[in-house]
């Protein structure tokens, strides 16, 4: 067994102490590492960075530690038991790493826990102590870590069947409050880390409906608990999934309070990202790719069908909502609206597959610059678009008899009760198991080509009503028209306002600006000699048209230079969906369908 003990010991340095147990050290010489990226989230980061401290000793005494490459270490030899000391600096409050400061402690294992190399899958034993000092008394901890001797706190000892297992249970120490509640009978509890004043009863029995939606779907939940950790601050928004629990982060406005009548669109959003993690209990925890789950966390996993486990994902996240009676239709069709939106308002999806999306995660989605919307694509977003068609498709194809809840359920049968991988690109042949015909064309043209889906028809087919129009200023991010489209210039530059200055933030392919020269990084001053006030160019642009010329007056490294520009005309790629006043029968029932399932 491998032993580790992890104490907040300077919270207000932000550092946290971790003791490593071997008793059975490689005689040679043993190895330790620490992960260089989290599973969840496709970028390496290096973990190992925020070790400030690392040592080793035996009954002997200390033993010689040798640093092998950036994240490695190789203790000197030794016959029996040693003990390897590390300091690691917490500073980091999103979901993905360690935090640690006087008001809390947060942690995933990837950030604190060395893997003993060569010996990953003995079980693991975690002590999990207190800060020592009495101003912390009232600190308490929230993990699903399997416990054995705790304290009523829940400080003390923790077991992990092996290190895989070890490094999937973040853990969150301090004052925060917590509810629980049932769901499918399996107890479900939300600690909530910050300041707020939220309705918990309201999220609880919310959140009640949407997993016993989720459970239902697949016949029943592979858990015996589970937990939502939720850090509210001012502002802030995300989620780690995790096998048995989640991290996420939400702004205090994110919450419903007692006081509040009609739910928000932002706790809608909130409820929206619960949704999303939990799904991930099946999608990605069980069902899951073998380059991950294979992976030693040391290096890249590249793969090709991330889009199918974030993008279906993302797909049924505001879906189940909708079945769990959460929120209305038309506030479903508006959600969905507005990431179809995103899609069509991203020239890089002519330029990036969903199938290159996938295996380029690791170095441009998640390492996007000003270039970014010129020459990629969400696998997040888009994937949740086609997977809306496949689902869609699949109805139509089998008047209503097969969905993609079919799919997902042979995949959850076939792999993940069974505790195997999918193959990659194996969610094509079981899509058409499900059909009884073949999808080639669809993936070739949706997947592994650049293809815009056939949202329109396919919704048609279903009795939305869709309308595709031109943005309706800054604000308008699609959904339900806010009123007439003012005017139809487009400059085809993304700006935002830095210091009271109007600063060129992105220049879209194929636009004005970028036809005119205009660069990221320009301040825009003036329009046809008349200053320009930081923020105003929207309804300069609505008091213009397309074919005007304007002469534009820009800093670019302290030089004012002047540019010639020839507006162009907004493009279609606002998108309105609505139910009509008296849908076909027919039509009626293919939407009860679809959303009640």
């Amino acid at each position: 067994m491998i032993e580790y003990q992890i104490t907040p010991l300077l919270p207000t340095a932000h550092i946290f102490e971790v003791i490593c147990r071997i008793d059975k050290p490689d005689s040679a010489g043993q190895q330790v590492t620490l992960p260089a990226w989290i599973p969840g989230s496709y970028l390496v980061r290096d973990f190992a960075r925020h070790i400030t401290t690392i040592e080793a000793s035996d009954a002997k005494g200390d033993l010689d530690v040798q640093k092998i490459d950036k994240q490695t270490w190789k203790c000197a030899a030794a016959m029996a038991a040693i003990e390897i000391r590390i300091e690691v600096y917490a500073f980091d409050e999103s979901v993905r790493a360690a935090y640690l400061n006087e008001s809390r402690g947060f942690f995933n294992g990837t950030s604190v826990f060395l893997r003993v190399v060569g010996q990953e899958q003995q079980a693991c034993s975690i002590k999990i102590m207190p800060p020592t000092d009495e101003q912390f008394a009232d600190w308490r901890v929230a993990t699903t870590l399997p416990s054995v001797d705790i304290s009523e706190e829940g400080f003390g000892q923790y077991r992990a069947d092996n290190y895989a297992d070890l490094i999937d249970y973040p853990v969150e120490m301090g004052v925060f409050d917590c509810f629980e509640f049932e769901a499918g009978g399996v107890p479900h509890a939300m600690a909530l880390c910050g300041t707020h004043d939220a309705d918990t009863v309201r999220v609880s029995q919310d959140l009640k409906k949407i997993c016993e939606v989720q459970q239902d779907m697949f016949g029943g939940s592979p858990l015996e608990r589970y937990l939502f950790l939720t850090l509210v601050k001012t502002q802030g928004f995300g989620g780690l999934e995790h096998r048995n629990s989640t991290s996420l982060i939400c702004s205090r406005s994110d919450l419903p309070t007692r006081e509040m009548v009609s739910a928000s669109q932002e706790y809608h959003r909130f409820l929206a990202l619960c949704s999303h993690e939990y799904f991930h209990l099946w999608n990605v925890k069980r069902i899951r790719p073998p380059a991950v789950s294979g992976s030693d966390l040391t290096a890249e996993a590249y793969f090709h069908d991330l889009w199918a486990y974030e993008g279906i994902t993302s797909y049924y996240d505001e879906l189940f909502l909708l079945r769990a009676g959460v929120i209305e239709p038309q506030a479903y069709l508006d959600e969905l609206a507005r990431t179809i939106t995103r899609v069509w308002r991203t020239p890089g999806r002519h330029k990036q597959s969903l199938s290159e999306s996938s295996f380029d995660a690791w170095t441009k989605f998640y390492k996007q610059d000003e270039n970014a919307p010129n020459a990629i694509v969400s696998y997040y977003a888009k994937g949740a678009v086609v997977a809306m068609c496949l689902d869609l498709q699949l109805r139509l194809d089998s008047e209503g008899a097969k969905s993609l809840d079919d799919v997902m359920r042979l995949l959850w049968q076939r792999y993940g009760a069974q505790n195997n991988p999918v193959p990659e690109h194996g969610i094509e042949a079981l899509v058409e198991e499900v059909a009884g015909l073949s999808y080639s064309e669809f993936f070739a043209a949706y997947i592994y080509g650049k293809e815009d889906p056939p949202v329109a028809e396919l919704l048609t087919a279903f009795g939305i009503k869709v309308r595709l129009r031109q943005r309706n200023g800054a604000a308008d991010l699609g959904g339900v028209s806010n009123g007439p489209v003012t005017g139809n210039a487009d400059l085809g530059v993304l700006t935002a306002v830095e210091n009271g200055r109007e600063i060129v933030k992105v220049v879209l392919n194929g636009r004005a600006g970028e036809e005119a020269g205009i660069q990221v990084g320009d301040e825009i001053v003036s329009i046809n000699g008349q200053r320009l006030i930081p923020g105003s160019i929207d309804s300069r642009l609505n008091l213009a048209s397309a074919g005007d010329c304007w002469v534009l007056h820009v800093f670019r490294d302290d030089m004012l230079i002047d540019k010639d520009v020839l507006l162009g005309e907004k493009p279609l790629d606002t998108w309105s969906l609505s139910l009509p006043a008296r849908p076909e029968p027919e039509q009626l029932a293919m939407q009860q369908s679809w959303w009640q399932k």
